[in-house]
């Protein structure tokens, strides 16, 4: 019988992906030895716009190209202002730091450690203004879109704003549109809940995202500048701003972290030295 005598290309299989901190578990001086990646170029030159990288004698993995753009697109999907942007736990340390702020700080920095598909209990951060609870929220997000996880920021006047300029009196659908992406995101920042006058519309806003997240156990992190008790007679709590209801819920939705502490604002307006 014939005997086919062409050589048979090798199987490829699946190579790890490099690890996110640069240290590669496996030696990967071909790739060295084939050039770097050209910045410049339209097309990738490793994996040449097939999102695969195919290391000689192991097989291929994901492309570094599509890593990088997937972090942009989550980056940008975030919708973290650009006042926020530059927030990480890595320059938290810029905040003049006490017990209060730096037990906020391990939690922020465990949720991210430790976070998995399907975590649901996030974090409220409470305090006075200038505290850093913005700067720990968003370096949750920026961290955890360091793992590949979808997610949203929305300063909570700035959604209700959105809100009333999409709604529509005959159909609800351009309100739904702007509130689908908030039930839905994988975690979801929402600060300064309070901030907004209570009234009846506000309230049944807030309890409609606040109830669907809880209801589809989507891990949320609230920020606040309302206590949990009254500081002078005429200060409100957290619960008359948004409810003896809502308040509830977020005791199971979430840790409750006090921060105390000087507004770190007050520095940029401080006699030089």
């Amino acid at each position: 019988m014939p005997t086919d005598n062409r050589k048979k290309s090798p199987a490829l299989f699946a190579v790890p992906e490099r690890e996110a901190s640069g240290d590669d578990s496996l030696p990967f001086e071909e790739t060295h030895a084939r050039g770097k990646r050209d910045e410049s170029a339209p097309v990738c030159q490793l994996c040449f716009g097939t999102g695969l990288e195919v290391v000689p004698g192991k097989g291929a993995r994901p492309c570094e190209c599509r890593k990088k753009d997937s972090k942009a697109k989550l980056v940008s999907s975030a919708r973290i202002p650009r006042r926020y942007e530059h927030c990480t736990l890595q320059n938290f340390y810029n905040v003049k730091g006490n017990g209060f702020i730096w037990r906020a700080f391990g939690e922020a920095q465990r949720l991210i450690k430790e976070y998995y598909p399907g975590m649901d209990r996030g974090l409220v951060f409470m305090g006075p203004v200038g505290v850093g609870k913005t700067h720990l929220s968003v370096a949750i997000l920026q961290g955890l879109i360091e793992k590949g996880v979808p997610c949203l920021f929305y300063e909570f006047g700035a959604l209700l704003k959105e809100i009333q300029d999409s709604y529509n009196p005959v159909s609800k659908s351009s309100e739904l549109k702007v509130l689908a992406p908030v039930y839905q995101a994988e975690v979801l920042v929402l600060d300064e809940l309070g901030a907004s006058k209570p009234t009846d519309w506000v309230r049944d806003t807030m309890m409609q995202i606040i109830n669907t997240r809880y209801n589809d156990k989507k891990l949320t992190v609230f920020t606040t500048n309302f206590f949990d008790t009254r500081r002078a007679p005429a200060d409100e709590t957290l619960e008359d701003r948004i409810g003896v209801r809502l308040r509830s819920r977020l005791y199971e939705m979430c840790k409750t972290l006090l921060i105390e502490g000087e507004d770190y604002r007050k520095r940029f307006d401080a006699p030089k030295a």
